[in-house]
This record gives C-alpha cells, sequence and structure tokens, in this order.
C-alpha cells in the first residue's frame, strides 16, 4: 500500500468513525477495522454490513470523487460488500447533518447563482443525446430486467404477493384515476418508454392516445408493439420533442419523464402543456422528487447517477414543479406519494439484474456494467428507503377542469405502505 493509499484511508477511517445507524466491519490489506454507531434514539433499524477493499486505491478514488468515485470503484472490483444497499443507506445516515447544512447554505445563495446559471440556452439536440445514453443502451437488455409491461417506473404493491407486472399495471390504473380516463379520450404521453401506458389506456380505457420519446430504440420498439396488437387506429408514436407536439388533448401523462428535463426548462415544460391541453385538460404526473429545501443544493449537484446513468438529469421537488405549473396556468390538484414503494420495485429490478449477468456478454454489454447498474439500483433502492427521495404522482389541471373531478380531498401526504 502506498503512503497516498495509506493516507486516503486514514481520512476515510475517520469518517467512518462518525457512523450513524449501524456497524461496518472493514477488511483490506492493512487488517480489519470496526465502526459503530447504533441509533440512541432508535429512530431507524440498524444496518450491520462487511465491506472488503480489494484494491486500496479506493480511498483515495472516493475522497476525490465522491459518489462518482464510490460506484466507479465498485464497478471496477476495488470493493465489495455483503449487503450494497446497506452501505449506501449508512452512508446517506451519516451525512445527513452535512446535507442538511449544504441545504441551508444553497437556499442563502440561490438569489446570486440562479440568474447566472439561468444563461444556459435550451438544447434539444443535448437533450437527446442524455436521454439515448441511457434509454438506447439496449431494448434486449432492458426487456431481461423489467417485467411483461416494460414499465421503467415505481410500480405500486397494493395487495399482498403480487407480481412485478400486476404492481406495474395498478400503477397505470392509478394515474388513469387521477386524470379520469374515459373511451375516446384524446391523451397525450409524453416520455413513452416502451409503449407499456400507452397501450394500457388504449386497450383498457379506449383513449386515443398520441405518445413522444425522443430515444430512437424506445421509437422503433414502441411502434412494433403497437402493431403487434392491432392499435394502429388508437395509437401514434412520434419521435419528437414535446417542445415541437401540436394539437390539442384532452388528458396528458407524463410518467418519470420529468427527471430528463433540466431545472432551468421547467417553465418551457408547464407553458407546452397548457399550450396542448384543452381548457378542460388535466395533466398526471409521476415523478422522483427530493425535498423542497434540498432542492437548491441538489439540482447544482452531479452525483453518481448524473454523471454516470442519467447524463443531464435532474430530480425536481414538488414545490419547484408546482411553482412553474402556476407561472404557466396549470393549477396542483393532488399530491400521492408512492416512494414506499420504490425500494421493492428496485429490488425486483436488482433480483432481474442478477439473473441475466452471465447473459450480459450476449447482449454486447460486459461485467463491468453489471456491477454499475448493481450500484446504480443499490443507489437508488438507498435513497428512497431512506426517504431521502420519494416518488410520487401529481395532478395539474387547466383552468376549465370540471370541478366534479377534483380530487384535491383525496390527496395523501404520508408514503403508502407495502403489501408483499
Amino acid at each position: 500500500m502506498t503512503r497516498r493509499n495509506r493516507i486516503g484511508r486514514a481520512i476515510v477511517t475517520s469518517v467512518l468513525n462518525h457512523l450513524h445507524g449501524g456497524t461496518i466491519e472493514l477488511f483490506d490489506p492493512i487488517g480489519h477495522l470496526h465502526f459503530s454507531e447504533r441509533d440512541r434514539l432508535q429512530t431507524s433499524t440498524p444496518i450491520d454490513v462487511r465491506i472488503d477493499v480489494r484494491d486500496p486505491r479506493v480511498y483515495e478514488r472516493v475522497l476525490r470523487e465522491g459518489s462518482v468515485g464510490l460506484g466507479e470503484s465498485y464497478a471496477d472490483g476495488w470493493w465489495d460488500t455483503d449487503d450494497l444497499p446497506g452501505v449506501l443507506r449508512l452512508a446517506l445516515r451519516s451525512l445527513q447533518t452535512i446535507s442538511e447544512r449544504r441545504d441551508a447554505l444553497h437556499r442563502l445563495t440561490t438569489t446570486l447563482f440562479d440568474p447566472i446559471a439561468r444563461l444556459r440556452r435550451a438544447d434539444p439536440d443535448r437533450d437527446a443525446r442524455n436521454v439515448r445514453a441511457h434509454y438506447d443502451l439496449g431494448n434486449d437488455f432492458f426487456q431481461h430486467l423489467l417485467d411483461e409491461t416494460m414499465a421503467y417506473s415505481c410500480a405500486i404493491f397494493d395487495a399482498p404477493g403480487i407480481s412485478l407486472a400486476e404492481a406495474s399495471r395498478a400503477k397505470f390504473d392509478r394515474l388513469a384515476r387521477a386524470l379520469h380516463l374515459s373511451p375516446g379520450d384524446r391523451l397525450l404521453e409524453i416520455g413513452t418508454g416502451w409503449g407499456g401506458f400507452a397501450l394500457h389506456a388504449a386497450e383498457r380505457y379506449g383513449c386515443l392516445v398520441t405518445t413522444t420519446t425522443i430515444s430512437r430504440a424506445q421509437y422503433e420498439f414502441t411502434t412494433e408493439r403497437v402493431r403487434a396488437a392491432g392499435l394502429q387506429h388508437q395509437i401514434s408514436v412520434l419521435d419528437r420533442d414535446y417542445r415541437d407536439l401540436r394539437g390539442t388533448f384532452d388528458k396528458a401523462v407524463a410518467i418519470e419523464m420529468i427527471e430528463a428535463v433540466d431545472w432551468r426548462d421547467y417553465d418551457t415544460f408547464f407553458a407546452s402543456l397548457h399550450r396542448l391541453l384543452s381548457n378542460e385538460g388535466a395533466l398526471a404526473m409521476q415523478a422522483i422528487v427530493v425535498p423542497d429545501q434540498s432542492f437548491d443544493r441538489l439540482k447544482r449537484h452531479t452525483d453518481f447517477i448524473k454523471a454516470v446513468i442519467f447524463p443531464g438529469g435532474c430530480l425536481p421537488s414538488i414545490g419547484a414543479l408546482t411553482a412553474a405549473a402556476d407561472r404557466n396556468g396549470l393549477t396542483r390538484r393532488n399530491v400521492d406519494h408512492i416512494g414506499g414503494h420504490y425500494g421493492e420495485t428496485l429490488r425486483r429490478w436488482r433480483t432481474n439484474l442478477d439473473a441475466i449477468k452471465a447473459e450480459l456478454p450476449a447482449l454486447s454489454l460486459d461485467g463491468r456494467f453489471g456491477r454499475l447498474w448493481d450500484f446504480y439500483l443499490a443507489y437508488c433502492e438507498a435513497g428512497f428507503d431512506e426517504r431521502y427521495i420519494d416518488a410520487t404522482q401529481l395532478l395539474y389541471t387547466a383552468p376549465g377542469f370540471p370541478d366534479r373531478h377534483d380530487t384535491a380531498a383525496h390527496a395523501r401526504t404520508q408514503f403508502d405502505s407495502i403489501a408483499v
């Protein structure tokens, strides 16, 4: 172990001495270290993990690159653990106080830095490149990772023992109920995915669906699914940026698409929806969100997800979305918190990923990719299980939305329980 490795190890272990909420048994070429701190207030279940350091360069890499270095070094096989989500949950618990202080600092400085940041011009070509970097990895891969609906978003486990596909359809139905979908509705979907919701809305609710994506792989896959289902008369699949859409629609839906929209473009997004919806229209969104008090920090911070998995991504907050909607003529009617279901969704995807690791070379993917995505899914799982991030279904309505459809009285403000 070099001198730099030893210095990095000393700094990292000094940080681990302030561990919160569990224990870590760390083994590396020098020896064995034990770190422990049980939650004195017993506000969370203790997590106990083992970490095996294979390459001592990991210490310096994590200090230099943060979560990016942690994830990349895991993908490179520099360290391993018996509980990857547990390690990441302990990291979130231990960094909570620091994160809260940074949140406060960024809220104080946002009026200074936001006007400068907003000088960046919108660039649809850049947005398309960012989306394709993730979603065009290969339809075959996503068919193995996801369930038969091809839903790549939080499922809802609303009954004991249900499958991932059943939970995905439960998510579709909850969005459909929020929109009061009915036969003949002109429904716009921004962010096609692999066509799961478009097919569901057409087959089960009789909607006339226009769905659009800027992922070429998703466009081709969904076009073929629609053709195979014989629903070309009900579903139009477009490969077009939402800003270029024309027409008038009764309802609109965006399922975990807003995370690909930069925070500087929220006004453009809601202005586009206001223009496309009829005066009685409504928009249902499913979104991964961060707390309002953390938004100013996280919108500027580049973590593992932004750097490696979703280039150009930005998790919104409910407040940021609603403020932009209000400025552009849409009113929030309902907030339905479903983040309690996302940890289970991610665990199902990780199980699927583990089952196909030996098949990745046949999909033109390698073992490092498998470890990288294992870290990615565990990273997200930890965020949801620690309530660091949430998932919500939001309903926004145009001025003439009928009062009989007002669902504000049914707004949920707590995490749903998981029936599994």
